[in-house]
């Protein structure tokens, strides 16, 4: 198991949750490791993570991309 790390990070994105409920998702980059961490946050706890590697960070920026062209 990882070391873990206080909420917020200095070089974490934090995204709050439209549900509120002091909900979040945290994405820190970790060079050492090649990898983003994508973490679930709820009331400073994280409850969830996802360890993805940077070759397949294309495919979450494209899903996202995507959603938005959607929008309109």
């Amino acid at each position: 198991m990882g070391e873990v790390v206080a909420l917020p990070l200095r070089r974490a994105s934090v995204l709050p949750d439209v549900r509120g409920d002091r909900r979040a998702l945290q994405v820190t980059w970790h060079a050492q490791d090649d990898v983003f961490v994508i973490s679930l946050w709820r009331a400073g706890e994280c409850t969830g993570s996802v360890r993805l590697a940077a070759a397949d960070a294309a495919i979450l920026v494209g899903a996202l991309a995507d959603g938005l062209a959607e929008r309109g």
